[in-house]
């Protein structure tokens, strides 16, 4: 125990046009839980997939369990211990949780795929983390918390000693956030070396032994959790000091910009009623499958509604799909940015101009050159977009940039609503607040700002206004300077209630 289970020196990367890394420095030992934290960009991601075998390096020497390694092939890495379980889910939807766990190493018999003893085997594992999933189940069919416990699951059935986990608890229930922090605990009692990349620093207390910290793609520092503070560790992390994480700005609260009225779509979205008025931030408040994100597809019109009607400065307005509510001023950033915000392999111009061709060109249909690049510039500038220009493709981009962009292809439209939904969803601290500030900005132009949150810190420290959804249903309403985390929780779980707010 407490062995050098990886040492990797002077690691550099560089990709077309950014040094991912440059000359970094980590060291993981045996049996302990070592927290890799940065902001966005910072390298973290890259320097794991390096240590997985998914991307080489250009520089620096790497040793896994005392043995030099070059250049690693992802399965050269698993034979050697390591496996990762990325942010964005590697499963094959089609195919079962058993399949899944043994894809790439299927067990044979007498010349024909084993699916008895994989499905045994696949269940043993399950079992011993105490994880309740049928392994005969469609992966796709099983929530996004489900899948990501079948990742460790098939992680841990190859026997890996060095367990990399990006983001791990991003999309679980505070439950299985118990339950993965259960795992993690009896893998450390066993002797695997755990590297923990989470931007969720509130949870760091509760496994983290050490603290390896990243920044611009250079080793910063590394110690001992219990040696620093959170306020030193997010000062390592962005170079400065934040002298508040929750940002407030105090407006006036104008007139009523926009009322949505007994909106019903599907089961999750049942009778709902509420408004937004200029100068204040309005937070929806909810546990997982409440209906929060259900709701805003149904008023943006990606889903379609039963019933309900939809007023925007008094003024009735049809919203059949996304594009009527596009041209009727209402926007949404959606929770899954890079599957439903973003097209990843367009640039960031591209996506900036996609939804704003009416805006950019001319009568004639020709886009605007200079307008295009003054919609680019104002956006890289005003969200303080890092990247080293606009023709970077945008799923090179780290989270938190990405979400900028997504926001920035709005803002050019002098939108009249804009929804966030999980607008901070694995994004760092840093750029948590530039989010913030960003929706603050927006209050004080008078727009409607309305954002669905699962971190109910984020939610009191930035909403003016709460709304809280159980089941599909509004079950309550508290302004936010007096709301408590109780009374919050007890209308998240008031499976009976309902209530109209506007």
């Amino acid at each position: 125990m407490n062995e050098v289970i990886v040492s990797m020196n002077n690691i550099s990367k560089t990709f077309p046009g950014v040094k991912a890394l440059d000359n970094v420095h980590f060291e993981l030992h045996s049996g302990e839980v070592m927290a890799l934290l940065g902001e966005n960009g910072a390298g973290k991601s890259t320097l794991m997939k390096i240590l997985s075998g998914v991307y080489t390096r250009d520089g620096g020497t790497m040793e896994i369990f005392g043995k030099s390694y070059d250049d690693l092939t992802p399965k050269q890495a698993q034979e050697a211990g390591v496996a990762i379980i990325h942010q964005e889910l590697n499963m094959c939807k089609h195919l079962s949780v058993a399949e899944n766990m043994f894809l790439g190493r299927e067990m044979i018999g007498k010349g024909v795929l084993d699916n008895r003893k994989m499905r045994r085997e696949a269940k043993k594992v399950l079992n011993e983390l105490k994880i309740n999933i049928n392994p005969d189940q469609t992966v796709g069919d099983l929530p996004v918390s489900k899948q990501q416990m079948v990742e460790i699951a098939k992680a841990l059935s190859i026997h890996a000693r060095i367990l990399i986990m990006d983001e791990p608890t991003s999309a679980l229930t505070a439950r299985e956030i118990e339950d993965l922090f259960r795992i993690i605990r009896d893998l450390k009692a066993q002797g695997c070396g755990i590297v923990y990349i989470s931007h969720r620093l509130e949870e760091l207390a509760q496994i983290v032994d050490r603290v390896t910290i990243m920044r611009d793609g250079q080793y910063i520092t590394d110690g001992n959790f219990k040696d620093m503070t959170m306020d030193q560790i997010i000062t390592n992390m962005v170079g400065r000091e934040i002298k508040e994480k929750f940002p407030r700005v105090t407006c006036t609260k104008g007139k009523k910009v926009f009322e949505v009225k007994n909106l019903n779509a599907g089961r999750m979205v049942r009778d709902i009623n509420f408004s937004l008025y200029e100068g204040e931030i309005v937070g929806f408040a909810g546990l997982m499958g409440a209906g929060r994100t259900e709701t805003t597809r149904a008023i943006f019109g990606v889903d379609p509604k039963e019933s309900g009607e939809i007023y925007l400065d008094g003024q009735k307005i049809e919203i059949h799909n996304p594009m009527d509510a596009i041209k009727n001023g209402v926007v949404l950033a959606p929770e899954d940015r890079k599957k439903d915000g973003l097209c990843t392999k367009l640039s960031i111009r591209q996506n900036l101009a996609l939804p704003n061709l009416d805006v950019i060109c001319n009568k004639l249909g020709v886009i605007r050159k200079p307008k295009e690049d003054e919609l680019c510039e104002e956006a890289v500038r005003n969200l303080r977009i890092k990247t080293p220009n606009v023709e970077i493709d945008s799923g090179n981009l780290s989270g938190g940039n990405q979400q900028k962009v997504v926001v920035g292809k709005w803002l050019a439209r002098n939108s009249r609503v804009v929804i966030f939904d999980e607008p901070t969803r694995g994004i760092d601290v840093g750029a948590k607040v530039e989010i913030y500030n960003l929706m603050n900005d927006l209050k004080k132009q008078g727009i409607a700002v309305m954002f669905v949150s699962s971190e109910m810190p984020e939610v009191m420290g930035i909403a003016d206004r709460i709304i809280v959804m159980c089941d599909g249903r509004i079950t309550g309403e508290l302004m936010a300077n007096e709301a408590t985390q109780n009374q919050i929780l007890t209308m998240a779980t008031a499976f009976e209630k309902k209530k109209n707010v506007g």
